[in-house]
């Protein structure tokens, strides 16, 4: 077993602990029912007791697992290690879905060495799908092979995309960009959850996703998915993306994604 896919097991054990332990506080709360938040960045970007208490458990077990490692997270787990690598974590990926019982979201765990993703993991506990992937090791979900669709026409092309949590002139960008690429493609759609976007690239479920504001807890786990079923990501204009820093991104298969950066960045 190569270090890397070493990596993959762990990042997958601790997806499926941190998931199940959120999946089950929010069976708890019953059908339907609403969870209980409070708002960051603006009044529609909610964070709940379970995102913060689901975080600690991966923070606790990666200090554990990987006590010279970096690790940050979307609800503030910030730790400097001596190691190159950084574990990039968002608890619940989706938390708006997760508050409204919908059930796409998820927990994703990733690690990145120089701003490279290597290995990651991302558990959609609600339809129980696990993705994992690892640098040479190859993408998966439940264990078995993924890969990229082989669309090359982005007019037949399902593209999903996501929206900021910043109101005002960014969502109305946002929204005019999609009122633009929508004419050009089959359809779009609006998960809720970025890295479930991704894992839904890697598996060929969507042909390509794009969105131009995201955070590195977001792509992680996403970004090595998608690379090792054989697809491509880059920064929102096509450059390289460093996931430490990035701006904006667009994933595809090979043959698509030209058309896609292009129809979403004009």
């Amino acid at each position: 077993m190569t270090y890397s896919d070493q990596l993959r097991r762990l990042c997958v054990d601790i997806a499926r602990q941190a998931g199940d332990f959120a999946y089950q506080s929010r069976l708890e709360l019953g059908p339907g029912a609403r969870a209980a938040h409070s708002t960051k960045s603006s009044a529609v970007d909610p964070v709940t007791e379970f995102d913060r208490a689901t975080e600690a458990l991966i923070v606790e077990r990666l200090r554990f697992e990987r006590p010279d490692d970096s690790i940050l997270g979307e609800e503030g787990s910030s730790y400097q290690g001596e190691s190159d690598l950084t574990w990039h974590i968002d608890p619940i990926d989706g938390t708006v879905n997760f508050v409204y019982d919908f059930p796409l979201w998820s927990t994703s765990v990733g690690v990145v060495r120089n701003g490279v993703p290597v290995a990651g993991a991302i558990h959609v506990p609600v339809v129980g799908d696990m993705y994992s992937a690892a640098i040479d090791s190859g993408a998966y979900v439940n264990d078995q092979p993924i890969s990229v669709s082989t669309a090359d026409d982005a007019a037949t092309s399902l593209v999903s995309t996501g929206f900021s949590y910043h109101v005002g002139d960014e969502r109305q960008s946002q929204a005019d960009r999609v009122a633009r690429v929508l004419p050009s493609v089959r359809d779009i759609r609006r998960s809720g959850s970025a890295a479930v976007d991704l894992a839904a690239v890697a598996s060929g479920r969507v042909d390509a996703y794009f969105e131009p504001h995201i955070n590195s807890w977001d792509i992680a786990a996403g970004v090595v998915l998608v690379r090792e079923a054989g697809g491509v990501v880059t920064s929102f204009n096509g450059t390289d993306l460093d996931v430490n820093a990035p701006i904006g991104l667009v994933a595809a298969g090979p043959a698509l994604h030209r058309s896609i950066v292009k129809l979403a960045s004009d």
